[in-house]
């Protein structure tokens, strides 16, 4: 392991767990905020980034390739609810070995603002509104797993995003998306997102 690595790694991580923070702030979601991600720089996540760190992608991936499993991502994922991975169970309908059960939505929101963070963090100034989507898009047909209307809340909001740009998006998750969790149908943020300032 570089000892550089770890410096690059921790300020990586890091950057990445402030943005996040600042975006579930935003929102109203201040102890996912202030949690986020905290399993990174434990021993079993931190050592694994520092040894893979390339700075472009996650370090996540660099071991699988290198050991055909990432244990950093298997630590990761069973601690953190915002990634949908956290939800994949035993099937009980007799079709499936395994699906994905439906994920509250106060971790939908959390998984929207990781990917904007992840994005910004390793995009830099050639971030965009429309890479969240455009990296969600690339996936999304071999996301089979993934609880039908977590997929579909999951892109209905990376298009506003990708339509709206972050205020407003950040204005509907706030004030819409997380204000109705008694399941009501939410209704198309068209016309509100064209009144809000």
């Amino acid at each position: 392991m570089r000892s550089w690595h770890l410096w690059l790694h921790f300020r990586t991580i890091t950057r990445h767990k402030l943005l996040v923070m600042k975006y579930c702030f935003r929102i109203g979601l201040y102890k996912q905020g202030l949690l986020h991600d905290l399993s990174k720089y434990s021993p079993t996540e931190f050592l694994v980034g520092c040894k893979y760190y390339q700075g472009t992608r996650s370090p996540n991936n660099a071991e699988r390739e290198a050991t055909g499993v990432s244990m950093s991502w298997l630590h990761h994922k069973g601690r953190n609810r915002h990634h949908f991975e956290h939800w994949v169970d035993y099937s009980l309908d007799g079709e499936h070995v395994i699906m994905g059960a439906r994920m509250p939505r106060k971790y939908v929101a959390e998984m929207v603002m990781d990917r904007i963070s992840a994005s910004r963090n390793y995009l830099g100034e050639e971030y965009t509104y429309h890479e969240p989507l455009q990296y969600f898009l690339k996936s999304k047909e071999k996301l089979w797993f993934i609880h039908p209307q977590t997929k579909k809340e999951l892109e209905g909001l990376l298009r506003i995003l990708d339509k709206y740009g972050e205020d407003k998006t950040l204005w509907y998750i706030r004030n819409v998306y997380l204000c109705d969790n008694r399941g009501k149908k939410v209704k198309s943020p068209g016309k509100k997102l064209r009144n809000h300032r």
